[in-house]
């Protein structure tokens, strides 16, 4: 062959392998933006180079790994590997496009827990998902067409060779990863690497024995937790708590929740922190958990939950599911919290002694899904749509929960499991920013008197959620002096410290650390 007749090949062969590469390039980097962002950029920002650098290599490697494996694999070993990196690019823009933040496998567990809300998520993020969905099919088309691009430029003979060295390339860097490399799984394989990280994880631990032991004289009968969904503090003190000061509770004001998630929120509240000690290295799946307590004091124990009918929701695992005597599933559409005052208004009053805690339905976003059709116009602003929904919510329910009831018997404790940012266009609640919204909850309690008055003294100082179990474990009997140094001050004082869960609440491997910020001041103050 002539040297005029070879060049003009070599020069398109050339090319073609250059806008393959650049193509790949393009798809990768909109594959991995918050990757990009969130490991490279930020820490390089935050004075962080060194981390910033070995993320961004290690991004790079497994870049190349799939680089090799497009040019490599045969059409269908290739179209298969492009829909599984379609599927795990997905997954991680559509979080990243509602949440702003990069996956990882706690956030992925957190994913997972939080399933049941998927249809409501969808319908209050549609254009964010639909935005994500069009990147990921954009950032597939063109590694497709950087596949062909680059064969064009170097045909690969069909072999096994081939074909056995592309799949090497798909999977190497996950088991390199996976054995104790720095975790910076990129995004067309983390869904995969995380998922089966949870999958192989070690069962979870056994719940930790009660050491203390109750003086049961005197006791409530009956004690519940309300623990209502999404209720921020400022709609609930206008729209709710008027009529709720006729049955005399004594209002706590406006209280910092545990996270501004439900799942962490929920577990943590269940669990009890010791908030002088807490860290990244707590487990709160160890701690004897209030299920555990209610117990030993003689109480039966009951969960009502009125947002799902199946497997208990927010990380409630099996060894504390089998501290619970008794589940109950009590959805029941937007009448839902009614139904479940009714039915504990009947218990409150019946023999025996229980500790219940209630999930409530609350007003969970989409909000128009938790008001009466035609209550407002389809296009009401979010806020109003938050308000009615409140409002139908709570409606008649303390009257409901509490009308003929002995209240000298029992002891209710009335929360939320986070607030909600009202502020339109923004996530209203689990967001990365963790506006102080987010975490104001109202805390009431309906005591009987001989306990309403050791809360009669005003506290300065907001009350925190992580005080609701060690004042309850009061109630039930157990020394103030133990409760309080294992967990916090109870209600008749300040908070000893403010913690706060994120997503990544348990460990999904030993000795991974958790979310977790502690703080002598409340969210939003100085």
């Amino acid at each position: 062959m002539t040297q005029s007749s070879a060049s003009p090949r070599l020069v398109r062969s050339w090319w073609r392998a250059l806008a393959g590469a650049a193509l790949f390039a393009l798809a990768y980097a909109l594959a991995n933006r918050f990757q990009l962002v969130n490991g490279v950029l930020y820490r390089w920002a935050a004075n962080d180079p060194q981390s910033a650098i070995r993320t961004f290599m290690l991004l790079a490697g497994q870049a190349l790994a799939l680089l090799g494996a497009l040019w490599l694999l045969p059409r269908r070993w290739a179209g298969a590997a492009l829909a599984l990196t379609f599927v795990s690019v997905l997954v991680n823009l559509g979080y990243g496009q509602t949440v702003g933040d990069a996956l990882n496998a706690g956030r992925l567990a957190w994913i997972g827990e939080e399933a049941r809300q998927a249809g409501q998520a969808a319908g209050e993020f549609a254009g964010p998902l639909l935005w994500a969905l069009a990147q990921a099919m954009v950032a597939t088309g063109l590694l497709a067409a950087a596949r062909v691009s680059l064969r064009r430029a170097l045909a690969v003979p069909a072999s096994a060779a081939a074909t056995i060295g592309g799949l090497l390339l798909v999977a190497l860097p996950n088991l390199a990863l996976l054995s104790g490399w720095p975790t910076a799984f990129a995004a067309e394989r983390n869904l995969y690497t995380y998922g089966s990280a949870m999958l192989t994880a070690e069962p979870p631990p056994a719940r930790a024995a009660v050491e203390l032991n109750p003086d049961a004289a005197g006791t409530p009968d009956h004690i519940v937790w309300l623990v209502d969904e999404s209720v921020a503090y400022e709609p609930f003190a206008r729209i709710v708590l008027p009529a709720a000061r006729r049955f005399d509770p004594v209002d706590f004001g406006a209280a910092v929740s545990l996270g501004n998630c439900s799942a962490p929120s929920n577990l943590a509240l269940r669990s009890g922190v010791d908030v002088r000690h807490a860290g990244p290295g707590l487990d709160l799946r160890k701690t004897p958990s209030i299920w555990g307590y209610a117990r030993k004091a003689g109480y039966r124990t009951m969960l009502i939950d009125g947002q799902t009918s199946g497997a208990p929701q927010n990380l409630l695992l099996p060894p504390e599911r089998a501290l619970i005597d008794e589940v109950v599933s009590m959805a029941d559409g937007i009448d839902t919290d009614r139904t479940i005052a009714a039915r504990l208004n009947v218990q409150l009053k019946g023999p025996g002694r229980t500790f219940t805690y209630v999930v409530l339905r609350g007003v969970h976003f989409q909000y128009q899904d938790h008001y009466p059709p035609g209550t407002l116009p389809d296009d009401a602003p979010e806020a109003e749509q938050y308000r009615a929904a409140l409002s139908y919510s709570k409606d008649d329910f303390f009257r409901a929960l509490l009308e003929g009831v002995n209240r000298t018997r029992v002891a209710v404790i009335y929360t939320s499991d986070h607030g909600q940012n009202l502020t339109p266009g923004k996530l209203p609640h689990c967001s990365r920013e963790r506006v102080p919204a987010e975490y104001a909850i109202p805390l009431l309690a309906f005591l009987p008197p001989v306990l309403a008055t050791s809360y009669a003294a005003p506290v300065a100082q907001r009350h925190s959620a992580s005080q609701i179990l060690p004042t309850t474990l009061e109630w039930m009997g157990y020394d103030p002096a133990k409760v309080q140094a294992q967990y916090d001050n109870d209600l008749a004082r300040a908070p000893a410290r403010y913690i706060r869960f994120g997503r990544t609440v348990v460990p999904v491997n030993p000795g991974e650390p958790i979310e977790v910020e502690a703080s002598d001041r409340p969210p939003g103050t100085q």
